[in-house]
Parts: structure tokens; sequence; C-alpha cells
């Protein structure tokens, strides 16, 4: 999956446009709910050795929101690896160059979707 096609999932499935929040980073995109603005997904290039990875250059990847007990598996699969730049613990990062397989990028973005939904307040 390349990042046009996860762009055109994104907005076809949710019909949400992406949000470019950083003057310093214009092409980092942001993937939010309407009615809470909390963050489901996160499009960016970063450099390749960030994640690990030998070569030159940079690589668009997608920080998904992703259940714990499913993290450890996820990361066993071509493609995925620990969240870039944000908390390891409940994040992963899937890079766009058809390395991870689709499937598996739209399985874990209707997860965050639904991970990432308002909730219930909590009672004190």
């Amino acid at each position: 999956m390349t990042r046009a096609e996860l762009e055109r999932y994104i907005a076809g499935t949710y019909n949400t446009d992406p949000d470019y929040p950083w003057e310093d980073s214009p092409d980092a995109a942001v993937f939010r709910h309407a009615n809470n603005r909390r963050w489901f997904a996160l499009v960016m290039r970063v450099k390749r050795d960030r994640l690990g990875l030998s070569g030159q250059g940079e690589i668009d990847i997608v920080n998904l929101k992703c259940d714990q007990l499913m993290l450890g598996s996820m990361l066993m699969e071509p493609g995925f690896f620990p969240a870039y730049h944000m908390s390891k613990t409940h994040w992963i990062s899937a890079v766009l160059d058809g390395s991870a397989e689709e499937e598996k990028i739209r399985f874990l973005l209707d997860l965050s979707f639904e991970m990432t939904e308002r909730r219930g307040r909590r009672h004190k």
C-alpha cells in the first residue's frame, strides 16, 4: 500500500481529509475523528535508518493505534515496526512501500479508528 492508496482509503472509508499541523513538517498528515479531534492515523516521511532499515533516503510510514495484546505479533510481520516518535506500547508504524500487507494495514487502521472513538466519561 502506498501513501496515496492509504489516503484514498481513509477518505472513502472515514470521510475525513488530512490535517497538516506542523509548518516544519509540511508532509506530515494527521487523520482525526471529526467529533473529538483524536488522531487515528499519522502519515509521515522518515529517514530509513530511524526504523533500522538499510539504505539511504526516506520512507513513508503510517502510525496507528494498536491493541497492546496484538503489538508483539504484528511486530513480527514484514513492514511493521515499533511506533516512530510515539508511544511504543500503544502505537505501531507500518511502512508504505508495499512490504507491509495491505490487508493488515487496513485492519489496523480500522482498529485504530475504533480505539480512538469517543468513550464515555469516567466517574471518579
